[in-house]
């Protein structure tokens, strides 16, 4: 902008001297602009002709108003109206001196000047010359201290007033388009390129922002816009490291959320699979199928065998229970209760233990001993199991017990011999008492459940020595809500001598013998001991006559104590120890009488069973 100066004629239009012998001023009154001129060609060497132009002195030059006087502006220079300097045209002569100036003739066309004219007066030197090349982008930071600063873009901003337009008798021209870049000049640093860094000059601040300013950048320079106010509120620093904080809280948290959902996922991985590797246990190499003969697994694997299932069904009801093979023929033994439901015309499926099932029938029953013999035909492979000797049994001996306690068939279980000689009832359900069995029997606390009824009862040595008849629970198992009962570890089993001898007589007449004495026991006496009644049942003498207690000098009212010397103290244990005899067999009694005591000998009878 021209800012209220006068203009200055441009340096392409003042009238030039005709020779720098015509300059009047010395070099250090003129403060006038420096103009181009041709280079002198040396007085002799190779490199005669043209060079580079070079700047000469500023030229005084006056021009001859109408009154003959030279006008001046008061510094020593002429002033040149702006109309008379358009006119003029400087032409080379070759010698690098300017000619004559003066308005050119009418009939020469004026030259177009290679540059349009700048209404800016773009520093150093405003416009270039119409026939010099164009001036290089001068750099702020790399100006001379006498050149002005580049001014702002001529676009106006909002709320900015427009430029100026140019001065009277001055064309309105368009800005300058830049020139061809000059080629280098020794000893002076080229300018960067567009958007490149430039190096502080010496004594220049580092980090000052206008050392990379570049007006006419394409690419803007890194950190530019610093320079630039877009009207965006700035953030105090207060403010910004809060937002500095809250990112840094942020991206805590969400490093904790992330952490704990992969430390979860590994750790339910790591607990699931026990790490990221397979697991391979250790583990005990094969060892031989055979056992001890003496052992528990010995023992059954001898006797499975030889155990069997049976499944009863009859027209009202239906039982399982276990038995065990006597002999090759077929003949099997079991509890009478087990095959009771069968009645006569009902159902016995065996099933042995390698799973083959044949029919069987009753060969013999017998409800006082509660033993009962079935035969199944056509069934070859029968292994029979060893029969032992109940009498030699001691307290503590070792047991096993087979059979198929609820249906679970081929159940081996162990324990040992808890008592001997445990004089027990069972049955009595039809209330006559014509189905109560008395067994003298062997206490095992080997697991017996129902199911196992009818099973054999081993010794060490694999030999039966009882049939496990009976066991005491807690509960009766008549209360639906109860349940059926379980073993609490009191478990009955036959002596294997009395079945032995029930068995027999049940193959061979299919009828068992019982041992009497012949007498009427009253079974009200609450005192200790059997006291003989004084009335018989069907409303005869309570002692038989010509019967063994008759012959041996039994008396009605007599109260038994003893049997071979072990107490008795209930009418039961008289049978219980009765029945554990064969009959023929001679007993000692001790009889009270009248509060003395005395001793008998009785030698048993024979009664058939039911």
């Amino acid at each position: 902008m021209d800012e209220g100066k006068p203009a200055k004629a441009k340096w392409w239009s003042r009238p030039r001297p005709q020779t720098p012998s015509d300059q009047t001023e010395s070099p250090a009154d003129s403060d006038g602009d420096f103009e181009l001129a041709r280079p002198q060609p040396p007085a002799a060497g190779p490199d005669s002709g043209d060079g580079d132009y070079e700047l000469s002195g500023p030229v005084s030059t006056a021009i001859p108003a109408s009154d003959g006087t030279t006008p001046s502006d008061g510094q020593g220079s002429a002033v040149v109206g702006a109309g008379e300097a358009r006119g003029a045209s400087p032409e080379a002569d070759g010698s690098g001196a300017a000619g004559p100036v003066g308005p050119p003739p009418p009939s020469v066309e004026r030259p177009k000047p290679l540059h349009d004219p700048d209404a800016y007066s773009t520093p150093p030197y405003g416009e270039p010359g119409p026939w010099a090349p164009a001036p290089p982008v001068q750099h702020p930071a790399a100006a001379s201290p006498g050149h002005l600063t580049p001014p702002p873009a001529a676009t106006a901003h909002l709320g900015q007033a427009p430029p100026p337009p140019p001065h009277l008798g001055q064309e309105a021209v368009a800005p300058p388009r830049p020139g061809p870049v000059p080629a280098p000049v020794p000893g002076i640093a080229p300018d960067p390129a567009p958007g490149q860094p430039v190096d502080p000059a010496p004594g220049e601040p580092a980090s000052d922002p206008w050392r990379r300013y570049d007006p006419w950048s394409a690419t803007p320079l890194a950190g530019a816009g610093a320079l630039h106010q877009t009207g965006a509120a700035v953030p105090s620093e207060a403010q910004r490291r809060r937002k500095v904080r809250k990112g840094i809280v942020g991206g805590a948290l969400a490093l904790a959320l992330v952490s704990g959902v992969l430390g979860g996922l590994v750790g339910a991985h790591l607990e699931r699979n026990g790490g990221f590797e397979q697991v391979e246990l250790p583990q005990a190499a094969a060892e031989p199928t055979g056992r001890a003969a003496d052992s528990v697994a010995g023992i059954a694997a001898r006797a499975l065998p030889g155990v069997v299932t049976l499944h009863v069904s009859g027209s009202e009801e239906s039982g399982t229970g276990t038995g065990f093979v006597l002999d090759t023929r077929g003949h099997i033994l079991t509890n009478d209760h087990v095959v009771e439901p069968a009645g006569d015309g009902g159902e016995i499926t065996v099933v042995f233990n390698g799973g083959q099932t044949a029919e069987a029938e009753v060969v013999g029953r017998d409800s006082g001993y509660d033993l009962a013999v079935v035969k199944v035909r056509g069934v070859s492979g029968l292994a029979p199991l060893a029969l032992g000797n109940s009498d030699g049994v001691q307290v503590g001996d070792p047991v096993v017990a087979i059979g198929a306690p609820f249906d679970l068939e081929g159940t081996v279980t162990s324990g040992i011999i808890s008592a001997k000689e445990r004089p027990i009832t069972a049955g009595g359900e039809s209330g006559d008492g014509s189905d109560v069995s008395y067994v003298d029997a062997l206490q095992t606390d080997a697991p017996i459940n129902p199911g196992n009824s009818g099973g054999p009862l081993l010794d060490a040595h694999g030999r039966v020595i009882g049939i496990n008849s009976a066991i005491r629970s807690s509960a009766d198992g008549s209360d639906p809500e109860n349940g059926q009962v379980g073993s609490i570890g009191l478990g009955f089993a036959i002596p294997i001598n009395q079945g032995k001898r029930v068995a027999e007589e049940l193959i061979n007449t299919g009828r068992a013998t019982h041992p009497v004495i012949g007498i009427t026991l009253d079974m009200d006496y609450t005192g200790d001991g059997a006291r003989v009644g004084t009335k018989g049942g069907d409303g005869g003498a309570p002692v038989s006559p010509g019967g063994p207690g008759d012959l041996a000098g039994i008396e009605p009212g007599d109260v038994i104590t003893e049997v071979d010397g072990q107490r008795v103290h209930s009418g039961d244990e008289l049978i219980v120890k009765t029945r554990a005899h064969r009959p023929g067999d001679r007993l000692e009694l001790t009889v009270e009488r009248d509060g003395a005591e005395r001793t008998l000998s009785l030698v048993l009878g024979s009664a058939d069973g039911d």
